[in-house]
């Protein structure tokens, strides 16, 4: 029976991948085969790509991004105008836009319900005023007291905590993830969830569609439906050219009764606890927050929930089958409903400010970057990062040059054993400027590291989904943990060290190549931003 399902999954999805791949042919041989048989319509198509080359260095968009397209359509003349018309003009991604403008109107003033602690953090932390400032007057995204910060690491650690917090929910379990696979660690969640759903706690499942397009089988979200769960899948994959299949969600949310929160770069799945090795040792990282910041995490998963319609997910997923048993409409919830601190106040007192944010590629705000360059920029001792890909556009790169150049002590571990090859190639096309400016890179040399966290000056830290990379900075719904002063901020730190024995330091002769290695690097280094 398993091998049945394991071939049918396999099979659909092969099918889904081969009618994609065939409208791209397709499209091209019209394209071509239409423009031999007529000059006129070839040189209207090359005018139409050099106005579509006019239209993309003008758009309000990353410059790496303008540099790829335009060099594609000015390498395929006839053909590659039309084809970023098809890709881009499209109204999907809009309605998604507007659909999440609408809810975040609805929701934002309610991540105040705990206090507005801005005047407290801005006499605690002066030095840091900008970005808690652009944080929560621009983004919405409040700063909070009354937060305990317990950094895990690695991800054996991360699932203790968070089979330990499911076992103590009493009234809503709210879990988001890029990835789930079947195995230790998921069946040891779900095996909690069930019995927590039959003592009539609500418990909520939400996974990206594509992220968990090769590890969840057909049947997923009828069992979880049969258990109690609410399931729904972000984004089905469809197979058609659309920009909208580039916006992933790929946080990973873990919230239990709106008091205590999980976030980092662990998904659930086995490689993450090392159950499963797949490149060596997983080193990976969360954070887990308890008090008045967990509220925060608890309205994030609600605003994508909604996002994720039951009428928009009612259709059928990868797996064939509705995401849901849910009805295809309902009303909007009553956000407030799930806020914990009604009859009762915060029992959490904690040193330090917790400011949990979310990033979206729906409104060209790039928060997770902006976050990022805030802690670069305003080091004044040193900047160590963690991150399992180094592709990122000139101002990432100003940054921390200058930021070495400046005296800073900058240090960036990335992994030795990759997931991408080509990635991770692209990734080491970085490395030679960096160190030449005085940055220091070390490589995870046990395996890969999936952590993605900044520490900077004892004082200042972030823990989330992001990547530094084009598709996380840039493409996906991410989200983070910035805190000043808190007890993780320490645990961050020697983290990082006791990581860099593991390493090994990356010199200036490491980075030589020959000719064609550094036209390989330069050329994946152009594509960057569609890796």
């Amino acid at each position: 029976m398993g091998q049945r399902k394991y071939h049918f999954l396999w099979g659909r999805k092969l099918l889904l991948a081969l009618l994609l791949i065939f409208q791209i042919i397709f499209l091209i041989y019209f394209i071509i085969s239409s423009s031999r048989r007529s000059e006129w319509i070839s040189g209207g198509l090359t005018a139409l790509s050099v106005l579509a080359a006019l239209y993309v260095v003008n758009r309000r968009e990353k410059d790496a991004y303008k540099l790829t397209w335009v060099f594609l359509i000015l390498l395929f003349p006839i053909f590659g105008g039309l084809f970023y018309l098809l890709f881009s003009a499209q109204t999907s991604a809009k309605m998604l836009a507007k659909k999440q403008k609408a809810i975040e109107l609805q929701s934002r003033k309610l991540f105040l319900l705990t206090g507005d602690r801005f005047a407290e953090a801005a006499a605690e932390a002066p030095e840091s005023i900008p970005q808690i400032r652009y944080l929560q007057h621009f983004e919405g995204f409040p700063v909070y007291r009354h937060t305990g910060t317990t950094y895990l690491t690695p991800g054996e650690r991360k699932f203790e905590y968070l089979v330990r917090e499911l076992e103590k929910a009493e009234h809503y379990i709210f879990l988001e993830y890029f990835i789930i696979r079947e195995g230790v660690l998921w069946n040891t969640v779900e095996e909690v969830l069930a019995r927590k759903a039959k003592e009539g706690v609500l418990v909520r499942v939400l996974y990206d569609d594509l992220g968990c397009f090769f590890s969840l089988p057909p049947e997923f979200p009828g069992k979880l439906a049969a258990l109690g769960i609410q399931c729904r899948a972000f984004n089905p994959f469809r197979p058609f050219l659309t920009t909208k299949q580039n916006n992933r969600d790929h946080r990973k949310i873990a919230v239990i009764d709106g008091k205590t929160a999980f976030t980092g770069g662990i998904n659930l799945a086995d490689e993450y606890i090392n159950t499963y090795e797949k490149y060596g040792h997983w080193k990976d990282a969360a954070i887990m927050i308890e008090g008045e910041a967990a509220w925060s995490f608890t309205l994030m998963f609600l605003e994508m929930w909604e996002l994720t319609s039951a009428k928009s997910t009612s259709a059928k997923s990868t797996s064939g089958k509705p995401t849901s048993g849910e009805p295809t409409s309902q009303k909007p919830e009553e956000y407030e409903e799930f806020y914990p601190w009604k009859e009762e106040a915060c029992p959490v007192h904690s040193c330090g400010l917790v400011q949990p944010y979310a990033d979206s590629p729906m409104d060209r705000e790039n928060v997770g970057e902006h976050v990022y360059l805030q802690i670069i920029n305003n080091a004044k001792q040193y900047v160590y990062i963690n991150t399992p890909y180094l592709i990122v556009d000139n101002s990432m790169l100003s940054a921390l040059r200058l930021a070495a150049k400046s005296g800073i002590d900058v240090r960036i571990v990335t992994p030795h054993k990759w997931d991408k090859r080509l990635v991770h190639i692209a990734t080491r096309s970085c490395y030679r400027d960096l160190i030449l400016a005085g940055v220091k890179i070390y490589e995870y040399s046990l395996g890969f590291i999936h952590s993605k966290t900044f520490v900077s000056d004892d004082t200042v830290a972030t823990v989330g989904t992001t990547n530094l990379d084009f598709r996380s900075l840039y493409l996906h719904f991410e989200c983070g943990v910035w805190m000043y002063g808190t007890a993780a901020v320490a645990e961050i730190k020697n983290d990082f060290l006791l990581t860099l024995e593991n390493c090994q330091r990356i010199t200036e002769d490491d980075c030589r190549s020959t000719f064609a290695g550094r036209i390989v690097q330069d050329v994946l280094r152009l594509f960057g931003p569609r890796m």
